[in-house]
């Protein structure tokens, strides 16, 4: 069995995915400390902030949350942020299988415009990450108005 054979996560990606749905933001967690399956952990409806609630200190855990952005009314468009967080008290056993467990992430996780790695939860603040997106979505016609 793949990490991410669950099928309950590709229909909680596509629930994120989908403009019409609430769920915003999904939480993939290793179904134990020895596990190298991910299940869906948590998903919710409050954004990034929402999120780094359920971060744990000693866990690895991919996160997929819909942004929508604009630079006026009339231009509003949606984009994907992938989190890898790496809590601090994870061991490094896991650290080291992380990186080649991200590719497979990926594999199901595909759509993202920036992908935000953090130990810390200060690290994943929703402002930063709104300039972050802005700063890779290329054209900026409100740079008048932006510190970046």
């Amino acid at each position: 069995m793949g990490i991410c054979d669950d099928p309950e996560i590709l229909k909680a990606y596509d629930e994120v995915c989908d403009d019409k749905n609430e769920v915003n933001w999904i939480l993939l967690t290793f179904a134990d400390t020895k596990s190298n399956i991910l299940k869906v952990g948590h998903k919710g409806t409050g954004g990034i902030d929402e999120l780094k609630e359920h971060l744990k200190e000693d866990e690895a855990a991919f996160g997929y949350v819909r942004v929508p952005m604009s630079n006026d009314p009339l231009s509003q468009r949606t984009k994907f942020v992938l989190v890898s967080w790496i809590g601090q008290q994870l061991s490094y056993m896991r650290r080291a299988r992380l990186s080649v467990q991200k590719s497979d992430v990926t594999k199901v996780l595909r759509y993202f415009s920036i992908e935000v790695p953090a130990t810390e939860r200060a690290e994943l603040d929703a402002d930063d990450i709104l300039v972050q997106l802005k700063k890779a979505g290329g054209a900026n016609y409100d740079r008048q108005t932006s510190n970046y």
